[in-house]
């Protein structure tokens, strides 16, 4: 169950997600979703690094290879709404890398001239305590905008990342390894969505 009192633990694997407050929208073009991108990326780095600004005038010794808190696995960015799979890899990597992504509120607010809080909370939290828990969610989150029926309304999603051959930001290997090629990935992701619209109890476990 969702709480955000849960104890987080290297080496384990959870599902992170959260929505816009009143359920408003928090990405209101393609800009404040690439800002959003850019953060989960350049935030994700044991050493602080200040603001997004700041990084843009990166110096040599921020481009060495960064030891990350957290490893992502699958994520998908909706209008209003966000889910990641995450893997902790640092101690208290999860709980700072959010607080982190947490400055996107003051990023949006300037921009839109508006006060107040952008999220509905605190972020939610569940532990994913069985690998056929964490494939099927990779699923439900890398084909989301197919289970809220937004049809050309794509979000930024892994998806491309698991089905096509480019690197990217997910270590997807954690859940392609299991199969033999990526295609075989994609017609077991398409079948498991299907079977979650069937099961509505199944959607609402994995937490919309």
């Amino acid at each position: 169950m969702a709480t955000k009192r849960l104890s987080f633990a290297k080496k384990e694997f959870y599902h992170i997600y959260n929505r816009g407050v009143d359920k408003r929208n928090i990405f209101e073009d393609y800009e404040d979703m690439e800002r959003f991108f850019e953060s989960m990326r350049e935030f994700n780095t044991v050493e602080p690094i200040g603001s997004l600004f700041e990084v843009s005038f990166n110096n040599s010794d921020y481009k060495k290879e960064k030891k990350s808190l957290v490893n992502f696995i699958a994520f998908c960015l909706n209008k209003n709404h966000y889910h990641f799979i995450l893997e902790q890899v640092a101690d208290n990597g999860i709980s700072e890398f959010m607080k982190r992504l947490g400055g996107y509120t003051w990023y949006f607010n300037n921009k839109y001239e508006r006060s107040g809080s952008l999220f509905q909370g605190p972020f939610k939290a569940v532990h994913i305590n069985s690998n056929e828990y964490l494939l099927h969610l990779s699923a439900y989150i890398n084909l989301n905008n197919k289970v809220h029926g937004l049809g050309g309304e794509t979000p930024k999603s892994s998806w491309e990342e698991y089905i096509g051959s480019q690197k990217g930001l997910c270590k997807k290997e954690i859940v392609l390894g299991q199969f033999k090629d990526a295609l075989e990935y994609k017609k077991f992701a398409e079948d498991s969505l299907d079977y979650i619209r069937e099961k509505k109890e199944m959607e609402k476990f994995l937490l919309e």
